[in-house]
């Protein structure tokens, strides 16, 4: 019998959960030192974002088959890194909880954190084979959550996730803002990344579901305040990132100037929000307002990916013209 508690690892939710998550189990193993817009930025998790049409709060993690998502994000940062998840109501199910159950005790025991969807991405900092649970973190509560052992990968939704880290490989910082700009580019083409349903919408194609949502008016109270808040964090997230690494090219330089003034428009978002008997909400009698900074914002970041699109094409693009053994192939 045996237990480990990390408690140097300390998430907190500010960005989107994964990022934060994965923030926290990354910083607290020195594998990875500066800002979480920084890490946001690298990962390309800042410009993720999907939208469902009836503005349901699952729009924020629900950005695409999430290993697919999540794989190229840490690759960027040179990190060895493992992902097992799927639908729980497969009959293998059990076989794979037992052997993630092993996997992620032995990443606690080199003293690296795991992610794990809760819902949403939170972090295993611990477990105790004494009563066999291990301790999760969700970023809103200094208290852990504790999650038995035979509950592992068990939550109201049909989906269970996990990932841990192993050593890190150095990459050039060109090359990994280089990359992060082409995952950005992958988001806001890809009007759908859940397909077959394409009742959530992508990139460029979530600002319609967006503001089409808010003007039919039938739509989630609490989700559209989180994706709007989400969006505006995620946003300010990318012109902080850009804004660090100016002067490396002038596309960037004309991106971060025109993320600053689309951080500037939809700052405005925040006046649109109300609170009514404690539940903040949209504020029905601004959606016009609203929605106009929004299809201003639509049109500063259609010019920004523009950059991003013109400076890719400067350099060659092995990941994305060389089909690979497997997988994903994104055609260009």
């Amino acid at each position: 019998m045996s237990a480990v508690y990390l408690d140097h690892i300390v998430m907190k939710r500010e960005s989107k959960s994964f990022t934060d998550s994965l923030y926290a189990v990354l910083t607290a193993a020195g594998l990875f030192e500066g800002s979480k817009f920084m890490l946001s930025g690298l990962t390309g998790m800042a410009f993720k974002f999907t939208v469902h049409e009836r503005l349901l709060p699952l729009s924020v993690s629900a950005y695409g088959q999430w290993g697919s998502e999540h794989q190229p994000a840490v690759n960027n940062l040179g990190i060895l890194t493992t992902i097992d998840g799927g639908r729980t109501r497969h009959p293998t199910f059990g076989y794979y909880q037992k052997e993630a159950v092993e996997w992620v005790k032995d990443s606690l025991n080199r003293g690296i954190g795991a992610v794990y969807w809760i819902p949403e991405f939170g972090v295993i900092n611990g477990y105790d084979d004494a009563d066999r649970v291990f301790f999760v973190q969700d970023g809103l509560s200094s208290e852990s959550k504790v999650v038995l052992y035979d509950n592992f990968g068990l939550n109201f939704t049909p989906f269970w996730y996990c990932q841990i880290f192993g050593d890190k490989v150095e990459v050039a910082p060109a090359d990994r803002i280089l990359e992060s700009l082409r995952l950005a580019l992958v988001d806001w083409e890809t009007p759908h990344k859940t397909l077959p349903a394409i009742d959530i919408a992508s990139g460029r194609l979530a600002y319609t579901y967006l503001i089409r949502g808010l003007r039919k008016g039938d739509y989630d109270e609490w989700g559209a305040v989180y994706i709007l808040e989400s969006y505006l964090y995620a946003r300010t997230e990318i012109m902080q990132y850009l804004q660090a690494v100016q002067g490396i090219w002038r596309e960037l330089d004309e991106a971060y100037t025109l993320y600053d003034q689309l951080v500037r428009t939809v700052s405005g978002i925040k006046n649109c929000l109300i609170e009514v008997e404690g539940v903040k909400r949209v504020d029905r009698m601004r959606i016009v307002p609203l929605v106009e900074m929004l299809t201003a914002a639509e049109s500063f970041e259609e010019q920004a990916v523009r950059q991003f699109r013109i400076l890719s094409g400067r350099y060659p693009d092995l990941k994305r013209t060389t089909v690979p053994r497997w997988g994903l192939h994104q055609p260009r």
